[in-house]
């Protein structure tokens, strides 16, 4: 997952490493851009909280039962339609940060 930075491409790979190494590496990456605004950080911190609190908060035996384990999580929270449901308001930010927004 990344933000817009223009060093996030695979371009980028090709200006740091040999075109071979870059080749590789680029193949084993999956590029999953983010919302040019919005807290896309909070709402991915959010669901990885919630992802161990229902799925891996208990000792799993191997990584292939931690991926089916994940997975039927995943689809359990696609078919819910999951969303974040923010609390913090505008409101609420022009008075907790005020020093940030002018008088």
């Amino acid at each position: 997952m990344l933000d817009n930075l223009n060093t996030h491409t695979p371009a980028a790979l090709y200006k740091t490493f040999a075109p071979a190494e870059a080749r590789r590496t680029a193949r084993k990456l999956e590029f999953h851009f983010t919302p040019k605004h919005g807290s896309w950080l909070n709402m991915a911190e959010i669901e990885l909280a919630i992802l161990f609190k229902q799925c891996l908060n208990r000792r799993i035996p191997s990584i292939d039962r931690m991926q089916q384990e994940t997975a039927a999580w995943e689809a359990q929270r696609n078919a819910q339609h999951a969303t974040v449901h923010w609390r913090f308001t505008t409101s609420d930010a022009r008075i907790r940060l005020a020093r940030f927004y002018p008088s």
